[in-house]
């Protein structure tokens, strides 16, 4: 007998860069993001013609274009089903999903929240600048509230969407959050995503330099963040700033910021649970100006995925009727006569 293992493939970066010219505008959040995927791509350590990306229609539509791995460009708004239907019928096959903030949440809302509540094991990333950046500015979901923008010159009057509050009440059992500065931790989150079983869904924050500059300044503190961005850790207190001096603990039910030092220790904060998607919920309504804005692993379960279900279902069937034939199939069960 055979004890001969097969080595995982070995990649680098440029194994993942495609022929295809890049066309975003200089200096656009999108290069950085697709930088990261490429080198996360490439440390996985998965066949290359198993990747597949499909998108919707946007600027970060365009990444199965600029990723060289198998992928469909779609329709605005409906990657996730067409992922749904690929991860399926392919099992074996690591399903990447990509969008932008307004063809995720507004048109491809429901095909979101669908695929997401079904637990089939797609990546799907939303690529989130608060605004429509390919169609020149107009206000999208996530725009704040106030926004002015083309489409609203007096301002936004709709209250802008939470994607992560979002993908955690769509029953997500893997939701994250990064920044296109923050190379690193994007890697690591994009890491954690390929080893779970399940839906996936990562917000991925980023700017867009002509129609939404500095969307995250605050947030990405010019790719340092310590003031305002609080890494969330499993099983680690909930520590951030500069010199790590500032910490978010609850005050009854209520998260505070406090000042660590003057009898207050990391041991009062609270600790990072990733299968609590209650204490997820809360980090997702936090952000600045009166807390920082959470970032990695909001939640993460364990729950079986759709695609074994189906295929699961498929088997039985199998064993208990035989393989069949389409003709039987299509004249069988209840028929009735219009007369």
């Amino acid at each position: 007998m055979s004890t001969q293992t097969t080595e995982p493939p070995k990649y680098t970066k440029k194994d993942f860069v495609s022929d295809q010219q890049i066309r975003w505008c200089p200096g656009c959040g999108d290069y950085a993001i697709v930088n990261g995927i490429q080198q996360a791509f490439s440390e996985m350590g998965v066949p290359k013609e198993q990747f597949v990306m499909i998108s919707g229609i946007g600027c970060a539509a365009r990444v199965p274009y600029y990723v060289d791995t198998y992928g469909f460009h779609t329709i605005h708004g409906r990657a996730p089903a067409i992922a749904t239907g690929l991860k399926i019928a392919r099992p074996e096959l690591e399903v990447w999903v990509t969008g932008g903030d307004g063809d995720m949440l507004s048109i491809g809302g429901n095909h979101l929240i669908h695929a997401l509540r079904r637990n089939i094991s797609i990546k799907i990333m939303c690529w989130n600048n608060r605004i429509y950046g390919l169609t020149k500015g107009q206000a999208s979901p996530t725009s704040e509230f106030g926004k002015k923008t083309y489409s609203t010159p007096m301002g936004s009057l709709d209250r802008p969407v939470n994607p992560i509050s979002v993908a955690l009440a769509a029953e997500a059992t893997f939701v994250a959050r990064t920044v296109d500065v923050f190379n690193a931790h994007m890697k690591e989150v994009l890491h954690a995503a390929h080893k779970h079983e399940g839906s996936v869904f990562i917000e991925m924050m980023q700017n867009c330099v002509i129609s939404n500059k500095d969307a995250w300044a605050a947030e990405s503190d010019g790719g340092n963040g310590d003031e305002n961005a609080l890494r969330v850790e499993a099983g680690k207190p909930m520590v951030f700033g500069k010199d790590r001096e500032k910490g978010l603990r609850l005050n009854g039910l209520k998260p505070e910021v406090v000042e660590l030092g003057n009898g207050v220790t990391e041991k009062d904060l609270l600790v990072h649970d990733e299968a609590d998607e209650r204490l997820g919920y809360l980090l997702s309504r936090l952000g600045p100006p009166d807390f920082p804005m959470p970032m990695g692993i909001f939640h993460r379960a364990n729950f079986p995925a759709y695609e074994k279900g189906v295929h699961g279902q498929v088997d039985e069937a199998r064993k208990k009727k035989g393989e069949g034939e389409l003709l039987k199939l299509i004249h069988a069960g209840d028929t009735w006569e219009v007369t």
